[in-house]
């Protein structure tokens, strides 16, 4: 669990779920054990780094064995609260929502697109997938049976906001935004946005470099020695 006075970066946040992505690799392949150290070349990320990350949520691991394989995936599963089932709304069935939907990772992360929805009429009663298209008229509707706290927002940038109004509105809390356009953010509602735009300029600025192995946001990561 982290500790109750600290504030945990978005970067280790991020940086958790890229290990969990090679601890998942790692148990299907039968690996029981793991050094800090065998992180660095599958994940880019330095052994301290990781060890420093892990320190905000308590003590991993034992001193010269390392960290085991499930415990360790177990733990940090817990703390991102994907050790249970999460419900997610789709919004936008299009060809970027229909990509979205056919992800097959969503399971092994608990995640489960409980419902899709659009505005399109052309749209509205046919099959995404597994999924009818709903109208989003029914949006509250339809989540007040689910419950869901997530939405994913895969429209045009002109809808972007007032469909993220109409999630919030429904009981999400949790809003993961493809659109183009930045969304105002409702108190209590967490907010990530996806530019596929921006992660490209950042990318071909970094083709220009003719060094780029660590990111000018990266934190300094301390050299503890909590488990190796």
């Amino acid at each position: 669990m982290a500790r109750s006075s600290v504030v945990v970066p978005t970067p280790t946040l991020e940086r958790l779920s890229t290990y969990l992505r090679y601890l998942l690799e790692l148990e299907r392949a039968g690996v029981e054990t793991i050094r800090s150290a065998e992180i660095e070349e599958p994940t880019g990320i330095s052994a301290a780094q990781f060890r420093k990350d892990l320190s905000y949520f308590g003590e991993f691991g034992k001193p010269g064995s390392g960290y085991y394989v499930s415990e360790l995936r177990a733990r940090i599963a817990t703390i991102l609260k994907l050790d249970r089932d999460q419900l997610v709304l789709l919004v936008g069935a299009g060809n970027l929502g229909a990509a979205l939907a056919a992800f097959p990772g969503w399971a092994q992360y608990h995640l489960h697109i409980a419902a899709v929805f659009d505005n399109n009429i052309a749209k509205i009663g046919r099959r995404l997938w597994d999924w009818e298209i709903l109208d989003i008229e029914r949006l509250a509707e339809v989540n007040e049976k689910l419950g869901a706290e997530i939405g994913i927002i895969a429209v045009p940038a002109e809808a972007a906001q007032s469909v993220a109004d109409r999630l919030v509105a429904a009981g999400v809390r949790g809003l993961l935004n493809f659109a183009p356009a930045g969304i105002r953010p409702a108190p209590g509602v967490a907010v990530r946005n996806v530019s596929l735009v921006q992660e490209m300029a950042v990318l071909t600025y970094h083709l220009g470099e003719r060094s780029c192995n660590r990111l000018p946001d990266e934190e300094p990561a301390e050299d503890e020695t909590e488990a190796e």
